[in-house]
């Protein structure tokens, strides 16, 4: 599972899909997904997935470039995703295949669905994973900064990606897929707009939050902020333009059930032709 945000990146401008991927952070989540095949070229599935994405200015190269200013933000994050989706996936080859049955073919297809998850953006502080949430770290509630809103820990998605199946047996396949995820928020990292005015942490959180939020909401290292505390509200924290994404790279395994009335069922009552697909 990889996290695509605000923190972290590669060298120069931050980029979509795999040119921003640092490639220290990819984690390994677990997935169960049940497929229904109404026809050989369509099936849907119900998946569920759990995982954890993260994000760390550390990791970016320090390369001369707008990079850079990444570094000295100095943010990280992590944080659990679960998640649940119904989709669709389309096999166009099924239409030129040249022999019924399963066994020894190579199946590629795409793959679009609707989902929601769950997210819960956590920092290290003094050893311990804090939740940032309830910190508003960017104002996020406050009547001094109306344009921040709160948000939600659970959000809908829109899955989608490509893949291919390999048929072991008429009814057991390995595959691989790519499927990333269009989310519609910015937060999953916590960071989306800018630095606000620490004074209104002891306002609007107990003690105990706000001496958290006056530690974690700025961890840079600008040299201008250091000599100049009343710098740091002039820095860029997030891109609110662009919402965050993740996405997993699957190897799947699978095996048919209910064969008998399976794609494969009417090929094992004949002789097979040799293998174009």
């Amino acid at each position: 599972m990889v996290f695509l945000g605000d923190l972290g990146g590669s060298a120069g401008i931050g980029r979509s899909f795999v040119k921003d991927v640092d490639f220290p952070l990819i984690k390994l989540g677990k997935s169960i997904h049940v497929s229904y095949s109404p026809a050989d070229f369509l099936a849907f599935r119900f998946a569920l997935n759990q995982g954890v994405v993260e994000g760390n200015d550390a990791y970016a190269p320090n390369k001369g470039g707008p990079e850079v200013d990444r570094l000295q933000r100095n943010l990280s994050f992590k944080s659990n995703i679960w998640e649940a989706y119904l989709a669709a996936e389309v096999y166009p080859t099924v239409f030129i295949e040249r022999y019924e049955g399963l066994a020894g073919k190579f199946r590629p297809y795409g793959v679009i669905g609707i989902g929601a998850f769950r997210f819960n953006p956590k920092a290290q502080l003094d050893g311990e994973w804090v939740e940032l949430k309830p910190l508003r770290l960017e104002g996020q509630g406050m009547a001094e900064y109306p344009e921040s809103k709160p948000y939600s820990l659970i959000q809908m998605e829109i899955p989608m990606g490509i893949g291919f199946k390999y048929y072991i047996k008429d009814n057991m396949y390995v595959g691989l897929e790519v499927l990333h995820r269009k989310l519609f928020t910015d937060y999953v990292d916590d960071v989306s707009t800018g630095y606000i005015d620490p004074v209104h942490f002891s306002t609007y959180l107990s003690a105990q939050d706000a001496a958290r939020a006056n530690r974690l909401y700025y961890r840079g290292t600008y040299s201008s902020a250091v000599s100049n505390p009343g710098n740091i509200q002039t820095f860029q924290r997030g891109d609110p333009k662009d919402n965050d994404a993740f996405f997993t790279t699957l190897v799947r395994f699978g095996v048919q059930l209910n064969s008998q009335k399976g794609p494969g069922a009417r090929a094992r009552k004949q002789l097979r032709c040799p293998v174009y697909y």
